[in-house]
């Protein structure tokens, strides 16, 4: 198996003017992502915690090295939404571009519409360290949602939307650019 950097080598010799993003989906959902935190020595902690199922998807593609990125929040994973996010992303990036993706199966199924200006890549099975937007999704969860306890959906939503919107260029650059 060749490695991410000998593979994105070997992509970007053969597409020179193509712009290279990854892409991945991640789940945010009403249950609480408890984490490490201080607190003051010798006193009892209590952290409040809320079960639930209800959830959303943030879909995001990035381009590590310059920080670029693009998400959209769906209500789930499927071709369905796979194409929405697809046409979205391919109007906000109208050059030709590569995608590189893990093969989820939404993300190979025969009812995608890939628009013309996207050329899909797919990285190698059960390798999602070789994926940059993996280190994303931490640092978002880690400053939205951990140990925080959001009673309804919406303000969820709400609160991942308003990081992402205010995610600067460089801090994506520097989270995701070290793959």
């Amino acid at each position: 198996m060749k490695s991410l950097k000998k593979t994105l080598i070997e992509i970007q010799k053969n597409n020179p003017n193509k712009t290279i993003l990854f892409f991945d989906e991640s789940r945010f959902g009403t249950k609480t992502k408890t984490g490490l935190a201080w607190f003051k020595k010798g006193s009892r902690t209590r952290i409040k915690v809320k079960l639930g199922f209800k959830n959303f998807y943030i879909y995001s593609a990035i381009n590590p090295t310059t920080g670029k990125h693009f998400s959209l929040l769906l209500p789930s994973v499927n071709s369905e939404c796979m194409n929405i996010f697809l046409e979205e992303l391919s109007k906000t990036f109208v050059d030709e571009f590569i995608l590189i993706m893990d093969g989820a199966g939404w993300h190979r199924s025969k009812a995608l519409v890939v628009p013309r200006n996207i050329q899909i890549v797919l990285l190698p099975p059960y390798c999602p360290e070789l994926n940059p937007v993996e280190k994303l999704w931490k640092y978002v969860k880690d400053n939205t949602i951990k140990n925080k306890v959001f009673e309804v959906l919406s303000d969820l939503e709400d609160e991942v939307c308003r990081f992402l919107s205010e995610l600067k260029i460089d801090v994506v650059r520097s989270i995701c650019g070290s793959c």
